[in-house]
């Protein structure tokens, strides 16, 4: 059985920084594409940025150049480095390995 354990939310100055980090136990971890969803109030769950078994790179508009998704498969851990946080990028930020395994979720919140 997958379980996805996220880590890193908090509460964070409009353009600042946070990284999450999503630690998953099980072996099938390097087959997989990893991505990182973000909720929040009232709307629906979005895809934030995804990363391929090969590595390769995908982002939704609105964090491109601000957020890099990277992996590790050795540590089974996905990250998520934010910067230039807004206030609009507060949500619950999940991880998921496939689109079939989720993590509990991190809250973010950018606010002053």
């Amino acid at each position: 059985q997958v379980q996805l354990v996220e880590s890193g939310g908090g509460l964070v100055q409009p353009g600042g920084s946070l990284r999450l980090s999503c630690t998953a136990s099980g072996s099938i971890f390097s087959i997989y594409s990893m991505g990182w969803y973000r909720q929040a109030p009232g709307k629906q769950r979005e895809l934030v940025a995804r990363i391929t078994n090969n590595f390769r790179t995908n982002y939704v508009d609105s964090v491109k150049g601000r957020f890099t998704i990277s992996r590790d498969n050795a540590k089974k851990t996905v990250y998520l480095q934010m910067n230039s946080l807004k206030p609009e990028d507060t949500a619950v930020y999940y991880c998921s390995l496939g689109d079939a395994y989720w993590g509990q979720g991190t809250q973010v919140t950018v606010s002053s």
